[in-house]
């Protein structure tokens, strides 16, 4: 991630504005939810430092001692704009306190792309230890969320629900009748499109 552009306080005023990080609301088993918006996460001019910083201090803390869920939206993430790189989320994952991780129950993984569910089927367990792969359910429509979240405790952006409209009337846009847990979709052969894709995450 490149971050010359702007001071440190500004990034870590960056974060906190855009709120790309939020605890918020609980899922339907009482947890704390950590609320993640890809499209917000100005991967151009974040160090990963200033990142990691900021997760110790502003939002591990918080998390305390119990199980929680971490919701990722998504919906209209760039790998140009919104994606900090393979090697830097592996960073940002081993950062991650052993207790804060262990205390990870679930991941709600709102409008995978088929790019990135190829990816992570393919590469999730060796990228990520501690069976957070495992965790992954994938969520393809907000409706389906509500069955897994506390409807009335979250808020969603407005386009993550223009997503949803575009998914109903364009169908090509979406993938087919999803699984709740990653571990079953294996189904799409690895072709070279996943090792291209792969290739263009790593470099």
């Amino acid at each position: 991630m490149s971050s010359s552009q702007i001071s440190e306080i500004e990034q870590d005023q960056l974060i906190e504005k855009l709120e790309i990080f939020k605890i918020h609301g609980r899922d339907k088993r009482g947890r704390k939810i950590l609320r993640i918006i890809g499209k917000f996460f100005p991967a151009r001019f974040l160090s990963l430092d200033v990142l990691k910083k900021y997760l110790e201090e502003k939002i591990f803390p918080r998390l305390g001692r119990k199980p929680f869920a971490v919701l990722y939206v998504h919906t209209g993430v760039q790998r140009s704009e919104n994606f900090p790189g393979i090697s830097a989320l592996r960073a940002i994952y081993d950062a991650i306190p052993v207790n804060v991780r262990d205390n990870l129950q679930e991941v709600y993984f709102l409008h995978p792309g088929l790019q990135s569910r190829l990816f992570l089927a393919t590469c999730g367990r060796f990228l990520f230890s501690g069976g957070l792969y495992g965790k992954l359910r994938y969520i393809s429509r907000v409706d389906y969320l509500w069955e897994h979240v506390r409807r009335n405790e979250i808020e969603m952006p407005e386009f993550v629900y223009d997503h949803d409209d575009d998914l109903e009337y364009r169908p090509m846009m979406d993938y087919g009748q999803e699984s709740d847990h990653a571990r079953v979709f294996v189904g799409a052969a690895v072709d070279s499109s996943v090792s291209s894709f792969s290739m263009r995450c790593i470099s």
